[in-house]
């Protein structure tokens, strides 16, 4: 397998990573978001971002996906994204984070549905239909199957997009965000790790 088979590969293993955190099946499972306390063969163990130590036993076959910083701007009508938000005041929801997802992924766990990132959140996977800039930032129209949200992206909030990664990365302090099942009151087991490059911290 030639160099470019093997980005392209690495690229659709990182792909199908957020696309199983990012489905309507994951929103039963825990949520992992942390910073890499040590690797040792299959046993991840990653410092909570509320201060828990949680040991992760990852299945075989386990494979891991990178996140990388993007912007707003890179953000086009026809891109496929995950936003997930919160109600305000003015009755559009501000995004809290922002995944442009690669052409590829578009269709991806479509729909809108409640997440755990912050209180009364929820996660829409859609097309961007329009966008509109205001002083506030700019207000995204989704549209998804039998449905439609408007959110705005206040300055500061976090975007990204995905990129290929190894186990390499899982370096102590490095983000990562893992999806899996409680196995114990600090026990999980997954089969996926996204993990943050370049300092990158993934806002999932």
């Amino acid at each position: 397998m030639n160099r470019k088979r093997l980005i392209a590969a690495a690229l659709t293993l990182s792909v199908a990573t957020l696309a199983a955190f990012q489905s309507a099946g994951a929103a039963e499972r825990v949520r992992v978001r942390g910073t890499v306390e040590s690797l040792d063969g299959d046993t991840l163990k990653v410092k909570s971002r509320d201060g828990k130590d949680i040991t992760v036993a990852l299945k075989s076959g386990w494979n891991v996906g990178g996140v990388i910083k993007a912007a707003v701007s890179d953000i086009k009508p026809g891109d496929f994204v995950g936003i997930a938000s919160q109600p305000t005041d003015s009755g559009i929801n501000g995004a809290i984070e922002v995944v442009i997802f690669p052409a590829s992924m578009k269709g991806t766990g479509e729909g809108d549905r409640p997440w755990d990132s912050a209180p009364n959140s929820s996660m829409t996977n859609a097309t961007v239909a329009n966008a509109v800039t205001s002083v506030n930032g700019p207000t995204l129209t989704l549209t998804y199957k039998g449905g439609e949200r408007k959110i705005n992206i206040p300055d500061g909030t976090p975007v990204v997009t995905l990129t290929s990664a190894t186990k390499a990365d899982l370096k102590p302090g490095a983000g990562v965000f893992i999806t899996g099942e409680q196995t114990g009151e600090t026990a999980v087991s997954a089969d996926r790790v996204a993990v943050g490059l370049n300092g990158t911290v993934p806002p999932m």
